[in-house]
């Protein structure tokens, strides 16, 4: 069950089910250990205040990487777990995450020189378990301008050329959700875990639960709880009677998109900021996305968003790599900000904060995930779930299968059948009354949902100023992704919002008043969704 229509349906069966494992938010760290713990043979709920994916996961730098700033802070253990992890999240998902060669140049006076690029990258292939054709290439001056002629030339003194993985964060969770669901697991989007609940012995054995869409209120009850909530973690600890003295500090990343028009970015660069702090410029669908500035943030996480200042920051140094492209505010078409929740670290800057993963554990039993990175998000709920298992004594749990476990639409035998997919899919969507174009988006997009899509899509049919495959989609996403509202479909579930927020203001309200009709809602749910969505891209837009 993953529909919105059978929302009612799902908190009945919550309300009167016990489960094994309660699970409080619905990014990527829930996301993952619902999957895990459910292949294992848990029952499972999975609850999240907001949509899935919401916060973190679906505002992050959106790569699958090691990280070479953690090479630099000598948290070699972070970049051996997370690099080997990257091949597993492409081999189970490859519609949603692929190979991106990134360019590292070094300037004169620069963080990095040749010596250190070409050791650092060693060591970063050695432990990442890098494949030898993926493993990285030092570029003279001349190669690396041929690889990007904009990058800034005085002073240029070479370049390191190696291998990430760029992803869609968001999708990668809604399809981890989607795979846990297929196993049995429920997943609840918009229900807010207000008030715990304990048994005669003082331990937490479940919670009330409020459906923020429709104001309902449900108990829920469960033999372990494990709080996943990200940047919500202390908020979450806050309701259990017994607490501990660790707690999070939130650090604001922002980013910027700007169309490749105006920024003709050929390869992603990873480079130096004027103060220091390294950079991503990454090309995608016709953008470039330009990412991350890292402040402390204490503000509400529900309610983060890029300032002036983190937009001129990063123009400037979009600016200080690229110089001839003269950039302005002007040119950025969406902006995004989200929060990473880090184990607090006295007197440390934000950038200094290890990107380490905890399990805390309070008298109660509340178990509280923090900490971490997207890309480790598969062995942090492995970590997780052990530690559950080693509690359940009396219950026989299999061990952990996610590490070669396909994810929903990615159920290829090998990645390299991707490519063959798409293009034979795009002949077989004129059997759909679709285009090839757009039987090619639909099945990179969706990977091996593609088929479902397509028949939606023909069902369907034209109407409401949109097209077949608009309208495939809006269906496809409301009765097999749980999207609830216009802005779940257009940020988490297609991301238009950030990369073609043109189409996003011209078939906005053409895509509510099609939800409001599928979903049969009130004039009065109906404002508040348009309010909610004219927010959302009133928000990415810098206003």
């Amino acid at each position: 069950m993953f529909s919105t229509l059978l929302r009612p349906k799902m908190k009945q069966h919550a309300s009167r089910f016990r489960f094994e494992l309660l699970v409080i938010g619905g990014g990527i760290t829930g996301a993952g250990i619902a999957l895990d713990a459910v292949t294992r043979g848990m029952s499972v709920l999975l609850v999240d205040m907001q949509d899935f994916a919401e916060g973190t996961s679906s505002r992050s730098t959106k790569l699958i990487h090691g990280g070479l700033r953690y090479l630099k802070q000598m948290e070699l253990k972070i970049v051996a777990e997370t690099g080997r992890e990257r091949k597993v999240v492409y081999e189970n998902a490859p519609h949603v995450t692929e190979p991106e060669r990134m360019l590292l140049p070094f300037h004169k006076g620069g963080t990095f020189g040749p010596f250190m690029t070409s050791a650092g990258l060693a060591v970063y292939d050695r432990l990442a378990g890098v494949e030898k054709v993926e493993r990285r290439t030092m570029l003279s001056p001349e190669e690396t301008l041929r690889l990007e002629p904009l990058l800034k030339r005085d002073g240029l003194l070479g370049g390191g050329h190696y291998v990430e993985y760029r992803t869609d964060d968001a999708r990668l969770t809604i399809e981890v959700l989607k795979k846990a669901a297929e196993k049995g697991a429920l997943c609840l989007n918009h229900c807010r875990a207000e008030e715990l609940l304990y048994d005669k012995e003082g331990k937490v054995a479940g919670a009330f639960l409020r459906d923020r869409l429709d104001g309902s209120r449900i108990r829920v009850d469960a033999d372990h709880v494990i709080n996943a909530a990200g940047p919500w973690v202390d908020e979450v600890r806050s309701l259990d009677a017994f607490d501990n003295d660790k707690h999070l500090k939130l650090s604001k990343g922002s980013h910027i998109v700007i169309s490749q028009s105006r920024f003709p970015l050929r390869q992603a660069v990873y480079f130096d900021s004027p103060d220091g702090r390294m950079i991503f410029a990454i090309p995608r669908d016709g953008k470039a996305y330009v990412g991350t500035t890292d402040t402390f943030y204490d503000g509400d996480p529900e309610d983060v968003a890029a300032t002036d200042e983190d937009v001129e920051y990063l123009l400037n140094a979009a600016n200080g790599m690229f110089p001839g492209l003269l950039l302005s505010r002007a040119d950025v078409e969406s902006t995004w900000a989200g929060v990473r929740p880090l184990i607090h670290e006295e007197g440390k800057d934000p950038s200094e904060i290890s990107r380490k993963d905890e399990i805390w554990e309070s008298e109660s039993g509340l178990l509280t995930m923090a900490g971490g990175k997207l890309t480790g998000y598969r062995k942090m709920a492995e970590d997780a779930v052990d530690r559950i298992v080693r509690r359940s004594k009396n219950r026989a749990y299999g061990p952990c299968v996610t590490k070669a476990l396909r994810l929903s639409g990615g159920e290829f035998g090998d990645p390299g059948e991707l490519d063959a997919f798409i293009e034979g899919k795009a002949k077989e969507a004129e059997l759909y009354g679709l285009t090839r174009k757009e039987g090619r988006e639909i099945a990179a997009f969706y990977g091996t949902n593609a088929d479902l899509v397509f028949r939606f899509a023909h069902t369907a049919g034209d109407g409401a100023g949109l097209s077949a495959a608009v309208r495939g989609r809006v269906l496809y996403a409301i009765h097999e992704e749980m999207a609830a509202t216009p802005a779940d479909f257009l940020v988490r579930r297609t991301g238009w919002l950030f990369f073609d927020a043109g189409r996003v203001r011209e078939e906005g309200k053409k895509i509510t008043d099609y939800m409001t009709e599928l979903l049969f809602l009130s004039p009065e749910e109906k404002a508040r969704m348009s309010e909610e969505l004219d927010h959302a891209i009133s928000e990415a837009a810098g206003q």
